[in-house]
């Protein structure tokens, strides 16, 4: 697959939502397949921005190349880790060659393998884009990582009555290993970290059904019955990052996103996300990305 550059054209908008986890066009709960398999099947015809309904974790044996997630880019690099989770938009952009793997997984896999829900949110590694930068796999890491990937690409390809079980199980294994070698930052304080991991988690659930209307970071400490002072304190320690900072992010993405996969004006953008005022929504977005909404869709759509 060729290096590109990211550009949408008008006519590919309504191709990028969902799309459906299958292998060799059935529908699946998991898959796992080699990168050369996917640089095969795609034909040299080059990945375009897309977005799923599950979640994918890329390990680059040999590639290179690059990979944008939700409109901020990546270098891909030889054993490294990417982890994508549903609904974030994302493209593979990967020189000649490429050797790795690909692990994708439904949330309803986890479920049905006893995988409980707050299992992937305790993980480290299925954050938004700018709290995970790729995972760089050591040769310890490595040599554990193999064994998990291998077992499930055995399991995967046999014919066993409880090959997702088994798939399960290795999975589990593979991403628990994963987690233990991240630090989502290197200041980050480890005691505030573990202590504050529940609040942490609950506001960033909040922020998901909220941030259209939710604005301010008192409205969020309200709801988690803590003072807005001690949930910046703890959102800074935990992600390096304010509680504020994580709201207008999370605004910034959507209205990113929006822009470029809906027909929607500004004014009918800025309403969605709860401005009444298009001129401050505006300048909000131009304020937090040096960019007016029309000068990012040109930069974006070609």
């Amino acid at each position: 697959m060729c290096p590109i550059i990211l550009y949408i054209s008008a006519t590919m908008k309504d191709k990028i939502f969902n799309i459906d986890l299958k292998y060799d066009n059935t529908a699946v709960p998991f898959a796992i397949k080699t990168m050369e398999e996917i640089d095969v099947t795609l034909g040299g015809i080059a990945d375009v921005p897309h977005r799923h309904n599950y979640y994918t974790v890329i390990w680059s044996y040999g590639a290179t190349g690059k990979h944008i997630i939700d409109f901020k880019e990546y270098a891909i690099e030889p054993d490294h880790l990417f982890f994508v989770s549903p609904r974030q938009v994302h493209q593979v952009i990967t020189n000649p060659s490429p050797t790795g793997i690909v692990v994708l997984f439904t949330p309803e896999f986890l479920q049905k393998n006893s995988i409980r829900e707050d299992f992937i949110s305790n993980l480290r590694i299925f954050r938004d884009s700018d709290e995970t930068p790729p995972l760089p796999v050591n040769e310890t890491m490595k040599a554990n990582l193999l064994v998990f990937a291998n077992a499930m690409m055995s399991a995967f390809h046999s014919d066993s009555d409880m090959r997702f079980e088994t798939i399960g199980a290795y999975l589990k294994l593979f991403l628990i290993e994963c987690s233990g070698h991240c630090s989502l930052y290197p200041g980050s304080n480890t005691q505030n970290l573990e202590v504050g991991r529940a609040l942490v988690r609950n506001f960033k659930d909040l922020v998901e059904v909220h941030f259209r209307e939710w604005h301010q970071v008192k409205e969020y400490a309200d709801a988690l019955n803590v003072s807005p002072n001690y949930l910046n304190e703890v959102i800074k320690s935990a992600i390096g990052k304010s509680a504020k900072d994580y709201i207008q992010n999370r605004l910034i993405l959507e209205t990113k996103r929006m822009t470029i996969f809906t027909d929607k004006s500004i004014k009918e953008i800025g309403f969605d996300l709860g401005f009444d005022d298009p001129s401050h929504f505006s300048k909000f977005f131009k304020t937090y990305t040096g960019q007016s909404m029309v000068e990012f869709k040109e930069s974006v759509i070609r």
